[in-house]
C-alpha cells in the first residue's frame, strides 16, 4: 500500500517542482493533463456528433456561446478586481465600446469580423488608460464611483449619439464570416469562441505567473509596501485597466457579432454588476474560480427559467405570473449566499474536494 501511495502521488497529485521548466507548466501533475485530454476530446466528439445531427443542438451552442464570450469579459475583470484589487463597476462598459467599435468597422467599413474583433479591443483598451487615471490618487470605494461614473457616461453617449450609434435603434450587423467560412450558426461561431476562449485564457494565465502578474498581487495586497521595494505602482495600475479593458472589448465585439447587432441594453450597469458577480461567487484571484462563477451565473437564470416553464405546463399557465418574480428573488439570494457562507467562492469549495481526492482512497503515510 505504501509503494502504491507513493506511485499515487508522484504522477497524479505532487506538484513538487524540481526546475524552473517544471514550475512553468500550467498543468502540473499528470491527472490535469490528463483531464484537459478529456476535455478536448469531449468536446471534438460534441461537434462531430452536431455535424450528423446527433448531441447538442443550436440553442445548447447559444448557451454555450454565451458562457465563453462571458469567460473573456469576467477573465479581464478577475485581472483587476482579483489579482490587482481595484474595484470596477464600469466593465460593461468597456463591452459597449468594443461591440460598437466592432459594429462601426464592419457595417460602415466593411471590415473583416476577426480584425474588427482586435480594433475593438484596442479600442477598449485606450479607453482603460483613460479611466485608470484616477487611480493614482484614489482608490476603494472612491475609484468604484469613478468607474461608476465611466458607465454612465458611456451609456448616455450610446443611446444620445444617434448619427454615430443610431439610439435606442442600435447597429444591425451581417452574418460574420472568418477566412471566408460562415459563422450564420450557433456551432461554427462556437468554434471561433472556443479557440479565443483558450487563447485568451493561456494569456491570462501567462499574465498571471509573470513578472506583471506579481506585480499586481503586490499592488493588491498592500500598495505602498509594493512601492516600497521598487514597483512602480501607477503605471502597473494603468496596465491592469488597459489589459482588463482590453478583453471585455473583446468579448462585447463577440458578442455583437453573436447577436447580429448592437444595441444600448445590452451594456447597461446592471451588467457590470453580473460581471462583478461571477468574479466574486467564482472566487477572487483564481482563474479556475473566473470559470465556475461564469458557469454558474449563466446557467442558473437557464436553469431557473425551464422550472418555471415545468410548472407552468404541468400544473397551470398562471403560475408564471407569481413565479417570474421569483427568479430573480432565488438568483440575488443564491449569490448572496455564496458570499456569505463560502467567501472564497466556488473554487474554495472545488479546493477542498479536490484535496480530499488527492488521497482518496488511499490513507495519509506519513514516513
Amino acid at each position: 500500500m505504501s509503494s502504491l501511495s507513493k506511485i499515487y502521488n508522484d504522477h497524479f497529485s505532487s506538484t513538487a517542482v524540481f526546475s524552473y521548466r517544471e514550475d512553468e507548466r500550467i498543468f502540473r501533475t499528470l491527472f490535469m493533463r490528463a483531464w484537459f485530454v478529456v476535455f478536448l476530446i469531449l468536446i471534438a466528439t460534441m461537434l462531430i456528433g452536431s455535424s450528423f445531427g446527433m448531441g447538442a443542438n443550436e440553442y445548447h451552442y447559444f448557451i454555450m456561446n454565451l458562457i465563453l464570450i462571458n469567460l473573456i469579459s469576467a477573465l479581464g475583470l478577475q485581472l483587476l478586481v482579483g489579482f490587482t484589487g481595484l474595484l470596477s463597476l464600469g466593465h460593461a462598459a468597456f463591452m459597449g465600446v468594443g461591440a460598437y467599435t466592432s459594429a462601426l468597422l464592419v457595417a460602415n467599413w466593411n471590415c473583416p469580423f476577426i480584425l474588427s474583433i482586435l480594433i475593438a479591443g484596442l479600442a477598449a483598451a485606450v479607453l482603460g488608460l483613460v479611466v485608470g487615471v484616477p487611480s493614482l490618487r484614489i482608490k476603494g470605494f472612491y475609484l468604484m464611483v469613478a468607474t461608476l461614473a465611466f458607465q454612465f457616461v458611456i451609456e448616455y453617449t450610446i443611446i444620445h449619439w444617434d448619427s454615430v450609434t443610431r439610439g435606442i435603434r442600435g447597429i444591425e450587423l451581417p452574418v460574420p464570416h472568418v477566412f471566408g467560412i460562415s459563422l450564420g450558426k450557433n456551432q461554427s461561431y462556437f468554434m471561433l469562441l472556443f479557440v479565443l476562449t483558450v487563447f485568451l485564457m493561456w494569456g491570462a494565465k501567462n499574465i498571471v505567473r509573470s513578472k506583471i502578474g506579481r506585480a499586481f498581487v503586490a499592488i493588491r495586497d498592500n500598495d505602498v509596501s509594493a512601492q516600497i521595494i521598487g514597483i512602480p505602482i501607477f503605471p502597473y495600475k494603468l496596465l491592469s485597466f488597459s489589459i482588463s479593458a482590453f478583453y471585455a472589448g473583446i468579448a462585447g465585439a463577440l458578442f455583437a457579432g453573436l447577436l447580429r447587432t448592437a444595441i444600448p441594453e445590452d451594456y447597461i450597469f446592471l451588467h457590470s454588476i453580473i460581471f462583478l458577480a461571477m468574479v466574486l461567487v467564482g472566487g477572487l484571484g483564481r482563474l479556475v474560480g473566473t470559470i465556475f462563477g461564469v458557469i454558474f451565473i449563466t446557467l442558473v437564470p437557464v436553469l431557473l427559467d425551464l422550472i418555471v416553464s415545468y410548472i407552468a405546463n404541468v400544473y397551470d399557465p398562471n403560475f408564471t405570473i407569481y413565479l417570474g418574480p421569483m427568479k430573480e428573488f432565488v438568483f440575488g439570494g443564491l449569490i448572496i449566499l455564496f458570499i456569505i457562507l463560502e467567501p472564497e467562492g466556488l473554487v474554495g469549495m472545488w479546493i477542498k474536494i479536490r484535496d480530499y481526492l488527492k488521497i482518496w482512497p488511499l490513507p495519509y503515510i506519513s514516513e
